[in-house]
């Protein structure tokens, strides 16, 4: 038997609420039609100061439970889950501006698909009443979210889902605010969860906005790259460690060019620029790193096998990180190189105006040697921890480790 569980967090909704609770309520004979056999409305006041929740006891058949006080979004939509009963969860908000009639569609996509959610896309080509500025918005978080999950969505933020529940220990925790739909969509791609998008079309809300753009896009900003901090580190912090990486190789390769154009002299931007590109590789080598030593940690914490990287598939058979040994030790040999044949231009009358650039390279070079070799050691020492529980169940079997 399969149930749809509807919750409609409100706070101060006097105004829409009982417009959407008729329309959720007249949508259970196409609900029926598309395999669901029974719909439980919940409204969940949450902390309001008007009459929205006197308006909603006047509908028979609709759950109402208040909140004392003003939770939030999201937690008005997990007192909500917590208290249903059905094996579909689905949610929309109490201002009218997405339409409950295209529920049985959602449901019918997790039926058939087999789908754990199902979103109701708002960006996928429906008719649509949303402010440009919250487009321009929504577009830039489904972009990001797509980038750091590597895998391509529409809509981030809809406020329009339908879960199976037994999906939803995967997606929790989840926040309490009105990041909760953008948190609970980058946790379901980093969980691998089956994932589908419907177009819906999108109205203008009833009444005032509680959205903020900025406090509440700042909000989502920054959780959803916590988010992708605590499942794949290096996706984040290795992206911006191979950006950095690119402007260090793009400023040597524009000195290497004025060196072989005859351009001996560096006026005061290209010293910048020499001083900028050796930041941004000693920065870039250890943000890298960072990422790649974190993908580890989390991978003990959780007690399950390492996270995809950076790009989603391996560029190379081993892990870019494992390639730091010998690029180390190359890099120091390099860099001890350069020092050498310095120290003997100046032993042999040059001055230093013209050799500081090579010192400063041949500096970089060791450092960033150093650097990777000390990652290398580390890698090693927490690939083996990650693999120790596995080696010490194949010991006890008496199976060989070799392969």
């Amino acid at each position: 038997m399969n149930v749809l569980s509807v919750v409609i967090p409100a706070y101060n909704e006097e105004q829409g609420i009982a417009h959407i609770v008729e329309r959720v309520l007249s949508i259970q004979p196409e609900l029926q039609k598309n395999g669901v056999d029974e719909l439980e409305l919940i409204v969940v006041d949450d902390g309001s100061q008007d009459h929205t929740a006197e308006i909603v006891t006047r509908f028979a058949g609709v759950t109402l439970i208040r909140h004392p006080t003003n939770r939030g979004y999201g937690a008005a939509i997990k007192t909500g889950f917590s208290k249903a009963r059905g094996n579909l969860l689905g949610f929309l908000d109490a201002d009218g501006t997405y339409p409950p009639e295209y529920f049985p569609n959602l449901c019918k996509v997790a039926m058939e698909d087999r789908a754990d959610l199902v979103v109701g896309s708002r960006m996928s080509g429906a008719d649509s009443e949303m402010p440009l500025v919250r487009r321009i918005g929504n577009i830039v978080f489904a972009n990001l979210v797509s980038l750091l999950g590597n895998h391509r969505i529409s809509d981030s933020a809809s406020g329009m889902r339908v879960i199976r529940r037994d999906a939803l220990p995967r997606l929790y925790p989840l926040p309490d605010g009105l990041n909760f739909t953008p948190v609970m969509s980058t946790r379901a791609l980093h969980e691998h969860i089956c994932w589908r998008e419907t177009p819906i079309p999108y109205k203008e809300r009833v009444g005032r906005s509680k959205l903020s753009v900025v406090h509440d896009g700042t909000r989502f900003l920054q959780t959803i790259v916590w988010t992708v901090l605590a499942y794949n580190p290096v996706r984040v912090l290795g992206g911006i460690g191979l950006g950095l990486a690119a402007i260090t190789a793009v400023i040597l390769a524009v000195v290497a060019g004025m060196r072989v154009a005859g351009i001996t002299r560096l006026g005061p931007w290209g010293v910048v620029s020499v001083f900028v590109a050796s930041l941004c590789a000693v920065a870039g080598v250890t943000l890298f790193s960072l990422g790649a030593t974190f993908n580890y940690l989390v991978s003990l914490f959780n007690g399950c096998p390492m996270r995809q990287g950076l790009f989603g598939k391996p560029l190379f058979r081993r892990p870019l990180e494992h390639h730091f040994g010998w690029l180390g030790v190359l890099m120091i040999g390099l860099g001890v190189i350069g020092g050498a044949i310095s120290l003997g231009f100046s032993l042999g009358g040059w001055p230093v105006e013209r050799l500081w650039l090579y010192l400063l390279g041949a500096a970089m070079l060791v450092l960033v040697g150093l650097q990777m070799t000390s990652f290398w050691v580390i890698v090693q020492v927490l690939g083996e921890l990650s693999q120790r529980e596995m080696n010490v169940m194949r010991d006890l079997a008496g199976q060989s480790c070799e392969p």
